[in-house]
Order: structure tokens, then sequence, then C-alpha cells
């Protein structure tokens, strides 16, 4: 952690904050506050606390010492509420001292205002982030903002309203005023509650700095700030019977209610109450003035409760599944263990019941999958096995109330079962006893998009081993570093989670060979497109898919349809002068996309989001001629309602599932045979068990082929892999795939077509270790972005220089534009470090690496990165 015999450099007094933060050096700011500054006479009783501050963007995370009032109890790991310059910012307790820092004033230490949430961070919790932070270069209150709840560090309001002294009215025909000052008070004056956020008016009057201290200096306004607002628990009334017997003073009605309350164990909510016994409040309020009940607020807790889920019990497992279940149970400290089933096999159920047994001992478990999609159907499962009460679900697409109040449920030590994406690796559950990572090798537990870039895989594993539990990753298409880290024993492939372990890491390889009952894996069948094109088939959809498609009609079954792209067409191109459509923001083409017959024809960009209305005419040459080329979901919506009009479609993309629950919903009309045909991208590909699908189509594979970076093949293989495994999930039918595609030579088709996992990872691991690619090495892509070309350009030249190494510790490759130069108006370029298996990782401090870049040019450090 932080030691104490830091220098005296690294610690930072409170009230120096001030300046920092000072916006302009406003000594107009009032507050309500009173004086927040210890008066420097020391108690028996005086105690100090180090605190890291969420302080202003740009400025690095320090340590700032604060005295601790003597009504308050602070502990490590508290959120913290503290003065900070003119601001209240949050703040979290890292280290409690018995006396102030010797180079310290002590009336110079401001006081902590208060504790917003007691006890946030288990033991190991706050070595886990430091850890995240320091491998992902990045500073440590960026891994706290993903780790934390949102809401809890949040920054207080700068606020402007008029005085009770302002003479409404009068002031803004003041001749001595400027039109800057007189458009702030006719904006205040217009204003409900004639009070504005700074940022509001600031945006709204132009120059407004010079003309607020002139108000502000006669009166009329004043500045203050709103402290921030954390998330707060959920109130609601509820209603406890408080005696035994009914007096005769009592009407009908009201004896009628009681009997209500008596029968329902004597405690409801109160709008339960009124809904069960058909009454109003006002009986209610008067059954409390006799005293016949008591009504108090007490707290609902907000989370996600699923739907009801017929009981389920656990199921006869086959010899593989026995087999592995009983070395996963035998753990007892941190170990590695893959379980490779193929799509099928029973791996959930291996998940269940190993489960099981932790919670039996007052143990938790926490489940990680790739995508919120996932989630519906695998906590149905869960809850169907253990229970609603002992499932908490967590990820982003919950309310920001839900996620707090999970969180603080993880936090009571009974034993349960957290659930959710990426994020919720770092859910702080006590007492694990059992981490999993279900899909292991998906790209989606990887953040690219932000700092820190982690992998949920890697922080899985350092908590895994600072829990000292094991870690089950599962796969019916394991990652190549996953695999190679398990059953390779050669040292330089190594799993970033265990790395010079104190002790050998003990790893287990599970395989599920086969499917549950035996059934055999589909058929898959890959379509030449280019032999259906010289047979004259103009169609999306090939001769096979089309007979296959009839015959879901016929036998009323099932079918999958996989695209890989949203949207309409791929782009929209001039016939004439070959125009293509493209983003103003990103250079790259805009995509077409359908609502339904007779609307707005529109074009957006997949990258910004930008979206424009498709023009009538080509803007370079006029021509009328413009013309869709590629597929993404909407058109395949589109073909098959026209050839086939008696298949009910279920449209399942990023477009279709925006709103909260839409994954559930949609899932559940096709598992509920309300549709014929599930039409999806990536997120239809794993996780889907049903017993109807007989048939998968790749409407086309070649897309997922062509990715300019060295896992596009492992990425092509896993997605077509898996999606292949939706089919022939019943008793009485194997189930087809068929794969359409331009390349049907190409390696990792061929392997796809056989279920051939090992030879693709034999040639795969070959062509990596030739180039020290992962898992044979170690790469740290430099991303940088810009509003201006040549200064991004200029500033990779830079960086380049500064990180040429002096031996050959590493491959610096480039300085170069990354593969789409410009998104939303920010012009990106790239460096790519690649890192021999016996070297060491030596690079600059992050703030060193900032330290040679103007501040218009961002830089983000992307540690062992799987794109760009």
């Amino acid at each position: 952690m932080y030691n104490s015999d830091r220098s005296p450099s690294s610690v930072v007094v409170a009230s120096e904050a001030t300046e920092v933060c000072s916006e302009d050096g406003k000594s107009s700011l009032q507050t309500s506050e009173k004086s927040d500054y210890h008066s420097g006479t020391d108690t028996p009783t005086d105690r100090w606390v180090e605190v890291l501050v969420d302080g202003p963007p740009g400025r690095s995370p320090n340590l700032y010492t604060y005295h601790i009032p003597p009504d308050l109890s602070i502990v490590s790991g508290d959120i913290l509420q503290v003065p900070f310059g003119p601001q209240q910012l949050g703040a979290i307790a890292i280290r409690l001292l018995d006396s102030p820092p010797s180079e310290l004033a002590p009336d110079k230490i401001r006081d902590v205002r208060d504790v917003v949430s007691p006890g946030f961070f288990p033991p190991t919790y706050w070595q886990l982030l430091n850890r995240v932070a320091s491998y992902y270069h990045t500073e440590l209150m960026r891994v706290i903002r993903i780790a934390l709840p949102p809401g809890l560090l949040r920054r207080s309001q700068r606020r402007i309203r008029l005085t009770p002294s302002y003479p409404r009215g009068k002031a803004i025909a003041d001749d001595t005023l400027s039109p800057v000052a007189r458009q702030l008070l006719e904006v205040l004056e217009s204003s409900k509650t004639k009070d504005l956020s700074w940022k509001a008016l600031q945006g709204k009057v132009k120059g407004a700095n010079g003309s607020l201290k002139s108000l502000l200096q006669r009166g009329w306004v004043e500045s203050y700030l709103k402290p921030p607002k954390p998330p707060r628990p959920k109130l609601q009334e509820a209603v406890t019977l408080t005696r035994d017997t009914f007096t005769p003073e009592l009407t009908k009605r009201e004896q009628e209610v009681l009997g209500v309350l008596r029968q329902q164990g004597g405690e409801l909510w109160l709008p339960e109450l009124l809904q069960i016994s058909k009454t109003s409040s006002t009986i209610v309020k008067a059954l409390e003035k006799k005293g016949c009940i008591a009504i108090e607020e007490r707290e609902v807790l907000r989370r996600d409760l699923g739907v009801p889920q017929k009981r389920d019990r656990p199921k006869v497992l086959t010899e593989a599944q026995t087999k592995a279940l009983d070395i996963i149970t035998k753990q007892t400290r941190y170990s590695l263990l893959l379980l490779h089933g193929v799509t099928g096999s029973g791996k959930t159920e291996v998940y269940l019941q190993a489960i099981a047994p932790i919670l039996d001992s007052g143990r938790s478990a926490l489940v990680l999958v790739p995508e919120i999609g996932l989630t519906p159907q695998l906590t149905d499962r869960f809850r169907a096995r253990f229970g609603s009460g002992k499932i908490f679900v967590y990820h982003s697409a919950l309310s920001d109330g839900e996620r707090y109040d999970t969180w603080r449920q993880m936090l009571t030590g009974v034993p349960q079962i957290a659930i959710g994406t990426r994020s919720a690796v770092f859910a702080p559950l006590p007492k694990l006893g059992l981490i999993i990572l279900d899909e292991e090798h998906d790209s989606s537990f990887k953040e690219d998009k932000r700092s820190p870039t982690y992998h949920a895989r890697t922080v899985a594993a350092w908590r895994a081993e600072l829990e000292n539990c094991p870690l089950l990753l599962g796969s019916a298409t394991p990652s190549l570093l996953t695999w190679a880290s398990v059953t390779r024993s050669a040292e330089f492939l190594s799993f970033p989670g265990l790395e010079s372990p104190e002790e050998p890491t003990p790893k287990y390889y599970l395989s599920l060979p086969e499917r549950i009952a035996q059934r055999p894996m589909p058929p898959v069948e890959i379509v030449d497109m280019r032999r259906e094109f010289q047979a004259g088939n103009r169609s999306i959809f090939s001769r096979s898919l089309q007979k296959e498609l009839q015959r879901l009609i016929h036998e009323q079954k099932q079918g999958i349809l996989f695209i890989h792209r949203r949207g309409h067409s791929t782009f929209v191109a001039c016939r004439s002068c070959g125009y293509v459509m493209e983003c103003p923001h990103c250079d790259v083409s805009l995509s077409y996309h359908y609502t339904q017959s007779g609307a707005t024809q529109l074009l957006r960009c997949h990258y910004c989001n930008y979206t424009e209305v498709q023009p009538q005419q080509c803007l370079e040459c006029n021509s009328p001629y413009l013309k869709h080329f590629g597929s993404g979901t909407q058109k395949v919506a589109q073909e098959l309602a026209k050839h086939y009009p008696s298949l009910r479609c279920i449209r399942f993309d990023s477009d279709t599932t925006r709103t909260k629950d839409a994954h559930r919903k949609l899932l559940a009309q096709f598992a509920n045979g309300k549709a014929d045909i599930l039409l999806g991208t990536q997120m239809i590909t794993k996780g889907l068990d049903i017993a109807a699908v007989t048939l998968v189509g790749v409407v086309s594979a070649d897309g997922l082929l062509n990715f300019a970076d060295y896992r596009a093949n492992e990425r092509a293989f896993q997605i077509l892999a898996q999606v292949a495994g939706r089919a022939g999930r019943g008793d009485d039918d194997p189930g087809k795939v068929i794969i359409q595609t331009y390349s049907p030579e190409h390696p990792v088709i061929q392997t796809v077509q056989h279920h051939d996992y090992w030879s693709f990872v034999d040639r795969e691991l070959a062509e990596r270790a030739e180039f020290n690619y992962p898992p044979y090495g170690r790469l740290i892509l430099l991303r940088l972005s810009g509003l201006d070309l040549g200064e991004v350009e200029a500033t990779a030249l830079k960086l380049a220089e500064v990180l040429t190494p002096e031996n050959d510790d590493y491959q610096l490759l480039g300085p170069a534009p990354a593969t789409i130069l410009r998104v939303a108006d920010r012009y990106r370029w790239q460096i790519l470090l690649k890192f021999s298996p016996v070297n060491p990782v030596k690079l600059p401090g992050l703030m060193e690496l900032r330290s040679h870049c103007p501040s218009s040019v961002s830089i983000m450090v992307d540690v062992d990165p799987i794109q760009w």
C-alpha cells in the first residue's frame, strides 16, 4: 500500500487544493457552511486520515491529509465527502494517522465533511485495484471509478442565484450595467427558481465571467456550492400490527383491514395493504391514530429479481461431467481450471453443482458472462436451482439505484451468487469461494474504449489469487492464451494472472468432449457463393439454405440466422461515378438503416452514431442511381419477409435490444415458439439452448475473416463454431448448419466444418510462435488521438523516439495511422510495442509519457490489446 516513510513531497495538504481547484481565484464564492479548518489544538482523541481525492479532470490523483472530526468514525475503505478548494468532492479513506505529517501545519488541515458510505472495500480489495492500475498503466482513480457503483464520487455543483436584496424589475434598467450583466440577470429572472448552474449560465451568456463579478460585488447574486448527492436508499412505508385484539370502537371496515394484516403475518408494505384490502389510506391512518398499527419508513432494496422460475433439481451427470466436477470441488485454494466442453455438453450444469457446496459452506460465488444479453438466460437457470434470494445481478444496464443497492447487499456477508458482465469482476463479494468465467474466450471481456483497458479474465485471476479461491474458465472454444497456459508446460506461455507466483499455481484441463445424451454434433455444409452466382442465383440465400427454410415451414421447427452486421446495407454508392456516402466525422462509409416501408431513408455511422437522410441524388454527379451494397440484419429480415412471408422472424441486435429487459423479452418469445427464425449478430452465437432449433444459417462468413490483427482467425473460428453449436440440441433431430462464403477453402472454414478445434489450435499457435505474438509474447498498444492530424502525427513520432529501445528489450512497430484514421472528428495514430517472452515489460510511467504530449493530444495505453 502506502509507506509511512514517503518523501514529504508526496503528501499534499488539503488546504493546498484551494488554489488548485479554484476556478479563477474567486474570493467571492460563498457557502453557508461553517469553517472546516482544524483549530490546530490537538487533543488525545484527534485523528487524521489520508484520502485519495477524485480531483479535477486531467490532474493526477494524489493523497491528501484531512482531520477527522470527533463526531465521525472512519475506517480505511470508507467513501468520504471532503472540502477540496471551493468544492465538496468524493474521496476514499486510505490510511488513518495518529498524528499529522510533521511538515504540515495542523491549523491548515481541513476537516472531513461526512462519511458517504462506510466499509466499501473488503481487505483484499484495495490490493486488487492497485494491481489493476499498475499493470494497465492508468491512474488509480480511474480504476476506482469503474469499480464503484455510479454516483458515489460525484463533484459538487457551482450555482448562481438572485439574492433577496436584488431590486427586481429595476436592476435590468440600470445604465451602469454592462449588456452581458443585464443578460445574466434576464436569464436568472426568467428561470422558475431564479437559480441556475454556473455551467448552464455560461452556455446561455457568452463572456459571463467578468460581468458575474460585478453582480457579486453589488450583492444582487450569490455563488454557492450544491453538495454532491450520492444514490440514496429507497424508502417505503411499512405497516405493522401492534394490537392482537380488536376493540369495540373499530368500524367493521377497519376490522376487515386489520384481519387482512393479521393473515399476512402482521406486516405489509403500505401499497400492498391498500391493494389487498381494497381500502384507502384514510382508513389506515385512522387505525394508526387508534394505536392498532404502526406506520414507519423502511428501506426497499432495488434489485433485478427477474421472473419467477419453477424450481429445478440437479441433473444426473455424464461420466465426463462427474470427473470434472470432482476435480473442481476438491480445490480449496487458488487454482486455474479450464472446462473445455463442446457446445451442448452441459457446462452450465457443472457450474451449478460446483457452486452448491460453496453456498452450503457459507461462501459466495462470482459468475461472469461476456454480454448483457446472456445474463437473463443464465440467471433464470440459477434462480430455478437456488432461488431468487441468493442471486444478485450486476451490470451496466441496471439503474444507478439498482447497482448501488446490489453493491450494498454484497457487503452484508450473506452467502450469495453474483452474476454479471465485465465490470462485475469488481463486485465486493465476501468470502469468495469460486469465480467462474463463462465463454471465457469472448472479446467482450476486454475493455478497449477507455482506461483502464483491463481484461476481466486477467483481473479475475488476480482476484482469485488474493481471495485464495479457484478460478474456473469455461468455453467450447477456449482462447489460445488460456489453452496454452493450462495445457502447455513451457514457461513463456504464461497467463497474465500467473506471472511470477510465489509458488506454482495448480492448473487443470477438464474436458467434456461429447454432448448430453450423446447427441451428435450437427453436420456443417459449406456453400460456395461463387458457384451460386454462376448458377444464376442472385438471392442472399443459397439454394441449400432456401431448401432448409422451406423445411422449417413444413416441419414447424425453428432456425437461427447469423449475419455479422446490423442495419440494412453496408454502404451506399453511386452507380454512375462510384461515389460512396461517408460519415463527415469518421473515415468510414455510412450504413443504410431501413425502418418500414415508406419511412424516411436514413444513413447511420456505426462509430459515432451520426445520422442523416439519404439524398435523392449523388452528391458528386447528381445521378439518381444510388444503390445499397452489402447486407445487415435489417436487409436479411426484409428478404425473409419477401420470400417466406409465413416465417415469423425476431431480429436480435443492438438496435432492437436498447431498452431494459429487451434481451429477455425477445429471447423468451423465441423460446416459447412465438417466432420461427431468430436473426441476429454476434449476440446470438452463444448461450442459447433451445431444443426446437434444427437449423443454423450463416448468411455471410467472409466479413469475419479479413481483419488486420493477429487474432482475426481465432475470433472468426470462435464465432462460427459457437453459432454452429446452437443447432441440434433436441432429442429427435441432429440439426444442420449451413455456412455461406466466397472463401470455402479458408483454413478457418475447413476446421469449423469438421468441428476440429485441435487442428486449428496447432496451426495458429505455430504461426504465433514464429512472430512472438501472444501467448508467446506480450503486446502494448499506445493510442494517440486529437483534433489536428499534423499534431497527432508529430506527437506519435516524438513518442516513438522516446520509446526507441536502447537494446533488444522490445520491438517498436510504428508509429502508424490507426486502421480507421478518423473517428468522431478525432485523428488517431498508434505505436505497437512487442515484447519477447523472456524480457520483462519496462516502460516509462504514464505521467512521463503524457509529458511528451501536448494537452490537445490524448494518449491511452492498451495493455494486451486484442484488436487495433
